[in-house]
């Protein structure tokens, strides 16, 4: 893919995610490597990534946002009200500001850069890594057409994006930024089972993992009712409904629902305090 976003993008945090993206985009050639500056605490971390990547460090946030028309800011949401003080002062009307902190809500930024500044909160997830990931988008409306179509693009790089009203924000956490440690833990303990059985363990890590990716995208592909899926590998008094009714009387269902219930809790709870 050749580059066609004539944009200087900036990105404040270089941690897995903001590496994650930066890694995808120069891959496509949506953004240069030569238009893409970072800044870290950590300079080792965006010294290796202008050697893998040819991307620009600076020296502080601040420089990133005055080089930058697009800006990240891929900082843990503790430190984001610390980050934004410091670079209020090279943020304009012009420049769009792209957040990834988890229940960090637009009010916030708004509230420190200005009300006329223009803000995208996004919520992408770990599976991003290895171009997998999945990424909601929401605006307040202040966002033209053309910014939130380059924001799009950029997060389309490592996988998939979907637009969603900020009010849904903190209850899709549990079921996108934070799902995939429930997946991890559902294929660790499918491979404990298998060891306990006498398979090598690195072989079952492999073989659950490759099912649960199987899986998904047999429910992406085929667009039928996970339930469905489910049946059709379910035979009359067979060893896979076996398993089923095992996982129903221990409340395989309800301990998901209620893991996702207490996620939810807790995003809504960072969300109020921001």
């Amino acid at each position: 893919m050749s580059s066609n976003l004539d944009i200087r993008l900036g990105f404040i945090g270089a941690g897995n995610m903001g590496q994650a993206l930066i890694r995808g985009i120069v891959k496509s050639g949506i953004v240069l490597p030569d238009k893409i500056f970072v800044y870290d605490i950590n300079r080792e971390q965006t010294d290796l990534l202008k050697k893998d990547t040819g991307v620009t460090p600076l020296d502080s946030g601040i420089e990133v946002v005055r080089n930058s028309d697009v800006i990240v800011v891929a900082v843990k949401p503790n430190i984001v009200e610390k980050v934004l003080e410091e670079c209020k002062e090279a943020v304009d009307s012009k420049k769009v500001i792209v957040s990834i902190a988890v229940g960090v809500p637009i009010s916030l930024f708004k509230r420190i850069l200005g009300n006329d500044r223009k803000i995208i909160r996004t919520m992408p997830n770990t599976p991003a890594l290895v171009g997998e990931g999945i990424t909601l988008i929401s605006h307040d409306g202040s966002v033209g057409n053309e910014d939130l179509e380059a924001v799009r693009t950029l997060f389309n790089c490592v996988g998939k994006t979907e637009m969603l009203d900020e009010k849904l924000m903190c209850e899709v956490t549990a079921l996108t930024s934070s799902s995939p440690a429930y997946v991890f833990m559902f294929i660790e303990a499918m491979a404990d089972a298998a060891v306990l059985s006498g398979l090598p363990r690195g072989l079952s890590y492999k073989l659950a993992a490759q099912a649960v990716l199987g899986s998904a995208k047999m429910v992406l592909n085929t667009g039928k009712h996970p339930g469905e899926l489910k049946d059709q590998v379910c035979s009359p008094a067979g060893t896979t409904i076996e398993a089923v009714k095992a996982l129903e009387k221990n409340g395989f269902r309800y301990a998901v629902i209620e893991a996702m219930n207490e996620c939810t809790r807790r995003a809504r709870e960072i969300n109020k305090n921001s």
